[in-house]
């Protein structure tokens, strides 16, 4: 089968690969779409990519065959693929099983190779079935959106007003959703113009380009003095962490949902005379996916907007280096195997 390889020498290259079996516990599932993910390129930036390995796990597909001691489901059914837990450790029984350790698997970010493939073996366990209503595309979305989602639910707020700092997938996908769960104003801090105006179309009250105006200004003039009650940093920027700390109001809370490699220097006494409370969130769940996949199925919900690019899978490597690590593209999705 055809596969995009990381290689250390060369970055990201199309290889023929074994097709995977099941084994006796096993699943294949037939590629369809897979989504290019931020956290894919900053595992290639920061040198986490083992060598060999195959990246994506923003994936939907078809279950193809099972192992032979599996039951289900049946194939042809439409999935999408999560990681699994043990359900029983401390993790687990907090209500965060994406932060369990226990024989943990999941494909593109671990142990099993990814969706950059034209097939993957999974587990029973790993595996939502798509409902109807819910296109290939968006069912690879799904994730992105649950990831956005797990970061409004790690916030706490039911409501009120929103800043969402940084346009990149999931912060265009936390402007979306909040304005599905009636927040308001609900506000995006980015520079790029196609960013900007996704974001409109995806309901923001306010956007800003925080290059060429004052975000203070605009935080004070869209909040009447006040400050947003709920901050949301998607941007990545070390600096943008005191930015969100100073325009988040008394007694709000600022949700760090990007992944910041690099130190932030902040000055807590902001913090502490505001009573701010700082959280952050890390992945999502089994149910914030089936969440997602509800409201696209109810027409509440379509992150196909997102996409700006729809590619075959041996033009992901050229792709890359034009597109993505350029930044010139805000979702790469590849149409890999049948679409549904």
């Amino acid at each position: 089968m055809k596969a995009a390889v990381f290689r250390k020498s060369k970055g990201l290259v199309i290889e023929d690969l074994p097709m995977p079996t099941p084994g006796d516990d096993g699943i294949v599932i037939q590629v369809s779409n897979t989504g290019f993910c931020g956290s894919d390129h900053s595992l290639i930036t920061h040198g986490l990519v083992p060598e060999g390995y195959v990246l994506g796990h923003e994936t939907s597909g078809i279950v193809k065959e099972l192992g032979s001691d599996v039951n289900g489901p049946a194939p042809g059914t439409r999935v999408i693929i999560r990681p699994t837990s043990c359900g029983a450790c401390r993790d687990c029984t907090m209500g965060k099983p994406y932060f369990c350790q226990n024989n943990r698997r999941s494909i593109g970010v671990g142990d099993l190779p990814g969706g950059f493939a034209e097939y993957v073996k999974v587990f029973p366990e790993m595996l939502i079935p798509v409902p109807e209503g819910v296109d290939s595309r968006n069912a690879a979305l799904a994730e992105a959106f649950a990831a956005a989602f797990h970061g409004i639910r790690c916030a706490g707020p039911k409501g009120g007003s929103a800043l969402v700092i940084g346009g990149g997938p999931i912060g265009l996908a936390l402007v979306k959703l909040l304005k599905v769960l009636d927040f308001a104003p609900v506000a995006l801090s980015e520079p790029v113009r196609a960013k900007q105006d996704l974001a409109v179309d995806f309901g923001a009250d306010n956007v800003i380009d925080p290059f060429s105006e004052d975000l203070g200004q605009h935080v004070f003039e869209w909040t009447e003095g006040i400050g947003f009650e709920t901050v949301f940093e998607c941007s990545g920027a070390a600096g943008a962490v005191q930015t969100a700390i100073d325009a988040t109001a008394r007694g709000g809370t600022l949700c760090i949902v990007s992944v910041i490699f690099e130190s932030a220097s902040i000055t807590p006494l902001h913090m502490t005379f505001k009573e701010i409370r700082m959280t952050a969130s890390y992945s999502n769940t089994h149910e914030e996916n089936i969440q997602i996949l509800a409201w696209m199925a109810q027409g509440k919900l379509d992150g196909r907007p997102l996409i700006t690019d729809v590619i075959p899978l041996d033009r992901l490597p050229a792709v890359y280096k034009e597109r993505i690590e350029t930044g010139k593209a805000i979702k790469v999705m590849m149409h890999i195997g049948e679409e549904f």
